[in-house]
């Protein structure tokens, strides 16, 4: 077969492939077996699942994962510029409408070549091949509410703790573009969270502008909790200084490295020599040199050249350990008794495996009375692993109830290698499209905007890309109302000349 099981740069040798199938009848011929291939080992994954698929809203969508899974598993690109000379569907666009799209192409060639398969569906109607579009809009609306009439992406904001005193603010934020509210559990308490509720519901009913509470567990974030050393000045680090990582600190210091505690002592217990911490978001970078009853001896590799103070809270990374912590935390299962009775999303950190999600779906039903309204779930891809398990993630959020899922790019980002992160955010994307769940751009989006009051050229692209997604994410900020109402525009705008990965050919007026 001319479509391959691999993966590489293009060669000479699929060169000649796309060559060999210069003809519509070849073209027919490698279509029909890739169609048969998909269908049957797509039957096989989708069967693994069918056990956790309570949904029936979510049986189609996941049918559809897995003969997107079956495909992807194959290197297509002969394929695809095969079939573009002929008009045809490139398959570029197929994620959402596995079969009906190679349906498409196959009836049209078997037209091409005047012949017909019986046993093949015939050209799939217009509302079948469209269909998973639909369900992928139904998702949508289950999760964040109904679509607006001028913008299909939602624009999602994290209120600061001045939310819950300030109601100007809140209605402000409504009035410019806000959809959905983004409470971070890491921060405050039930008391100012149920003030920031208080002033969502208020703003919700004067402005008519319905709006979505998502409340964010905090999870097991490893961080610094506190720095000592001797010498004060040596609290900032340089290349190839050593910084002893502890589970407890002295009250002072006489050992000759600066030492930083942990906030998560279960997570140095998995470290290995020679593995990599990053520091910070990225900011500081460093090795694992040796590990003892004092804790894991670093050695810096990554810092500015006038070297990078350390600052209590900021966030450890750990991109080569699988770490094994529980994702929700006792603080976590506390947060979880307000959140299950006044959220209409929980924000999920730190999920890596389907066992993840069923610990979660668990804790809700038991916390809720037996009828009671199941809040829906997103959950924040942060690392390699979770990467990995995405589509068992997924079957197991959303078969049961409402799901979503966060590109949650900043510790994405240090724990994949900043190279990988625009390959692997696009994955996500397709693979989510292909299930008909709806994703959030988040991190970092207008950041510069929502903190300085002036955007970046490179993340107001960045925004505009945002349309890819179901829903985009700003951080909280002195500007944030401005970046609001900025992002409305552009994501408006937008909307014209993309959706997913579709350009628009709306008529262009600058020439």
């Amino acid at each position: 077969m001319l479509v391959q099981n691999l993966e590489g740069d293009p060669s000479s040798g699929e060169r000649e492939s796309t060559f060999a199938l210069s003809s519509p009848s070849a073209l027919l011929s490698v279509l029909k077996q890739l169609r048969s291939e998909v269908v049957r080992e797509g039957q096989d994954i989708f069967t693994k699942w069918r056990s956790q698929i309570h949904r029936q809203a979510f049986l189609k969508s996941s049918l559809n994962l897995a003969y997107y899974l079956a495909l992807r598993h194959r290197d297509l690109r002969s394929l695809q510029t095969a079939l573009m000379p002929w008009g045809l569907s490139s398959l570029g666009r197929i994620e959402s409408r596995v079969l009906p799209n190679l349906d498409a192409v196959i009836a049209t060639l078997e037209a091409v070549c005047q012949t017909a398969s019986a046993h093949l569906p015939q050209h799939p109607a217009v509302e079948d091949f469209f269909e998973g579009d639909r369900l992928l809009l139904e998702q949508t609306e289950e999760l964040f509410g109904p679509t607006l009439s001028h913008r299909r992406v939602r624009i999602m904001v994290t209120l600061p703790t001045g939310a819950a005193s300030d109601y100007a603010l809140v209605r402000r934020l409504f009035q410019r573009g806000t959809n959905c509210a983004r409470i971070n559990c890491a921060h405050d308490n039930v008391e100012i969270w149920a003030a920031m509720i208080a002033n969502i519901r208020q703003a919700e009913a004067e402005t008519g502008n319905p709006c979505k509470i998502l409340m964010d567990l905090g999870g097991p974030k490893p961080r610094l909790s506190m720095a000592v050393s001797s010498n004060a000045e040596q609290q900032r680090v340089r290349r190839g200084d050593r910084l002893l990582l502890t589970s407890d600190l002295p009250a002072t210091n006489e050992s000759a490295y600066l030492q930083a505690q942990c906030s998560l002592p279960a997570a140095l217990e998995q470290l290995q020599v020679g593995t990599t911490v990053w520091i910070d978001d990225g900011r500081i970078g460093a090795t694992v040199e040796a590990i003892d009853r004092q804790g894991v001896l670093l050695q810096i590799t990554h810092a500015d050249l006038k070297g990078s103070k350390l600052r209590p809270d900021k966030g450890l990374n750990f991109p080569e350990t699988e770490l094994r912590l529980s994702p929700l935390t006792d603080r976590d299962l506390q947060d979880l008794k307000f959140v299950a009775a006044h959220a209409d999303i929980v924000g999920y950190s730190f999920v890596q495996r389907p066992e993840d999600i069923e610990l979660l779906q668990r804790e809700l039903h038991l916390l809720l009375p037996k009828n009671a309204r199941i809040p829906a779930i997103i959950a924040k891809i942060e690392t390699p692993l979770a990467v990995r398990n995405l589509p068992e993630l997924i079957v197991q959020a959303a078969g049961k109830q409402p799901f979503g899922i966060m590109i949650a790019r900043g510790d994405l980002a240090v724990e994949v290698g900043y190279q990988r992160l625009a390959e692997i955010q696009e994955e996500i994307l397709w693979l989510c499209e292909a299930a008909h769940i709806p994703v959030i751009w988040a991190t970092q989006v207008l950041e510069t905007l929502v903190k300085k009051g002036i955007p970046s050229r490179a993340e107001m692209t960045d925004a505009a890309m945002g349309e890819r997604a179901e829903c985009v994410m700003l951080n909280k900020g002195p500007f944030i109302v401005e970046a609001v109402t900025i992002l409305d525009d552009v994501l408006s705008r937008m909307q014209a000349h993309q959706l997913k990965k579709s350009p628009q050919l709306r008529a262009l007026r600058s020439w």
